[in-house]
């Protein structure tokens, strides 16, 4: 049967013939250096668009209701959550990050336990969120969602943008923008100005991404040959661990896998050995286990990215890379930058497993 549906561009418009001819190789590229520049876009209308400060307003006031926040997401959504969590639990307010799949089918029948819920989405038409908002009903839901035209937009009373606009390969900009509206939403429900933490950032940001991309053959050649790739991170730089192994994953092919400090040492590190690179991001308050970590994982004979943001000495066996400091928890953004550049050196070398998609697809299960 001839298929005579009109194609559901992403974003809502038809891309430019230039764009529609890229490969997956220069759509990476593209769109992990428009972060910056969608990232300063989004903190700029949270701090003054007078819809989204209405928003923001109803979500603090729904935090003073008693129980946990919970932030609902699937895959790279998910790994934006913690740029929420993370930071409330810092400072006494229980939340959780969740999978939406695993609440949609196990979790529901505690939901009015929670205060409210943050669902996030970049598509808004992923199946199990669609059900889930559906599921909502009277309870306080706020959705962050990157596409206004959706399923989960239209059904939602209280909605937050993401703003990276149209994203056509791995969730570069989706993660980015999604991380940080979750900590802005994190600092509103504490009463915090965000504003000179958050620009610190994309100025952090942008420089870091310019000279780490500037090093990406080297990130490559030090873990080319790598039966499998660790990634380690703790805090807000967790989410930004996975994030970091889905991007590798989905581009290349290359099996990496995201871990805390905690269950990596009580796992993986057991049979770390000459095949084995790991990518350890040593953020945040507890940057000093990462280092600790790093140099455990050097004399077993494995390769350590070292991701810090201090000058260290490279060895044989472990190289650092520097990003510029940020406040406490914004290391969620910057955490993905070495992922990022690792991943485009990777296709460039040997191709891309993933083709640009420019229209939305069936989403199901």
């Amino acid at each position: 049967m001839p298929n005579n549906q009109a194609p559901r561009w992403i974003g809502g418009a038809e891309p430019v013939p230039e764009l529609l001819r890229a490969n997956g190789i220069e759509i990476l590229e593209l769109e992990c250096r428009e972060q910056p520049e969608r990232l300063r876009e989004l903190l700029q209308a949270y701090d003054t668009d007078p819809e989204i400060r209405r928003q923001l307003v109803d979500v603090r006031k729904l935090s003073a209701a008693s129980g946990p926040v919970l932030f609902l997401g699937l895959g790279a959504s998910l790994c934006s959550s913690y740029g929420g969590s993370v930071p409330l639990n810092a400072q006494g307010r229980q939340a959780f990050s969740v999978d939406g799949g695993e609440w949609l089918h196990y979790g529901r029948s505690t939901w009015d336990q929670a205060a409210q819920s943050v669902l996030l989405t970049t598509s808004g038409e992923s199946a199990e969120l669609v059900e889930l908002v559906k599921a909502a009903e009277h309870r306080p839901l706020v959705l962050i969602c990157n596409n206004a035209a959706s399923p989960c937009w239209r059904m939602a009373q209280r909605r937050l943008p993401i703003l990276a606009g149209p994203e056509y390969g791995n969730a570069t900009k989706t993660y980015t923008n999604a991380t940080a509206a979750c900590m802005v939403v994190a600092a509103e429900i504490l009463g915090q100005d965000w504003r000179r933490d958050a620009e610190a950032a994309a100025d952090a940001f942008s420089s870091s991404l310019e000279r780490i991309f500037a090093r990406r053959s080297e990130l490559e050649s030090f873990c080319r040959g790598a039966a499998n790739i660790e990634i380690i991170g703790r805090g807000t730089a967790y989410g930004g661990a996975v994030m970091s192994s889905l991007c590798i994953r989905e581009m290349s092919g290359q099996r990496a896998a995201p871990h805390t400090g905690a269950a990596f040492r009580h796992g993986p590190n057991l049979d770390v050995d000459a095949t084995h690179a790991a990518i350890i991001l040593a953020l945040g308050r507890r940057a000093d286990l990462g280092v600790k970590l790093a140099a455990e994982c050097a004399q077993k004979g494995g390769k350590v990215v070292l991701v810090s943001d201090q000058e260290r000495e490279a060895t044989d066996s472990i190289l650092p890379v520097r990003l510029d400091p940020v406040a406490e928890h914004w290391e969620g953004l910057t955490s993905v930058i070495t992922a990022q550049a690792l991943t485009l050196a990777m296709i460039e070398r040997n191709g891309c497993r993933l083709p640009p998609r420019f229209q939305y697809g069936v989403m199901e299960q």
